[in-house]
């Protein structure tokens, strides 16, 4: 594993981003680990963050895209930090835009912020995780209503690596789907190999305990056919 990954898992623990309990995701799955991207709050977090998407970003898509768009809400932050550091790390000053749940009839007008997405623009979604696939589907329509624009991939922070609405994985049905090449900046599988029985400051993550509970996960809503 690639030490930006394992640095970028430790990440998400120190920030409380990744957690580890009993939750329900969005789509109503009771789930015993959860990314909420929400508790990246400081400047040094954002940038850190930005970092880790712009170093996934260029191993997946390279540079030769125009406009990084954030879906709203959690998708506005992750536009503007990680194309600021496309720019400080790779010296590409690629375009952020998003969108707004409600369109703005004054000043700024329309459905967008950040830059327009022109005829042509090669476009890169960044969310922050992705479980059964279904948030693309809202996006993709506002990039396509645009213009005669190429949507070209989806990256995110954690790939959570199960089912979407059918038997295979939420990543792999968008790439089917929508002809987009997705990529994360971890999958569940790197951040369970890394912390599992492990101890990372003073204290083991993912005991056998909590491991079992994961591995009943993924035998519910886990890839069976892929």
């Amino acid at each position: 594993m690639e030490a930006y990954k394992k640095e970028f898992i430790e990440f998400m623990v120190d920030c409380q981003v990744l957690k580890f309990g009993d939750f329900v995701t969005k789509s109503g799955r009771k789930t015993p680990f959860f990314v909420n991207t929400g508790f990246y709050r400081t400047g040094a977090q954002l940038r850190r963050l930005g970092a880790y998407y712009a170093e996934a970003i260029n191993n997946a898509f390279g540079l030769d895209f125009d406009v990084l768009f954030g879906p709203a809400y959690k998708g506005i932050p992750l536009s503007v930090a990680a194309s600021i550091a496309v720019s400080e790390k790779y010296g590409a000053d690629i375009r952020y835009c998003s969108n707004r749940k409600e369109i703005k009839d004054h000043g700024d007008k329309g459905i967008l912020l950040g830059s327009p997405i022109n005829d042509g623009d090669k476009v890169v979604i960044i969310e922050d995780v992705t479980t059964a696939g279904t948030s693309i589907g809202e996006t993709l329509p506002i990039i396509k209503a645009q213009g005669d624009v190429n949507p070209i991939g989806l990256v995110v922070s954690v790939d959570r690596m199960e089912r979407g609405q059918g038997e295979k994985s939420a990543l792999a049905e968008i790439e089917e789907t929508y002809g987009l090449k997705t990529t994360a900046i971890v999958t569940m599988a790197e951040v369970v190999e890394h912390l599992y029985n492990r101890e990372y400051k003073g204290r083991v993550v993912i005991d056998d305990k909590l491991k079992a509970a994961i591995d009943a996960y993924y035998e519910q809503y886990g890839v069976k056919n892929e």
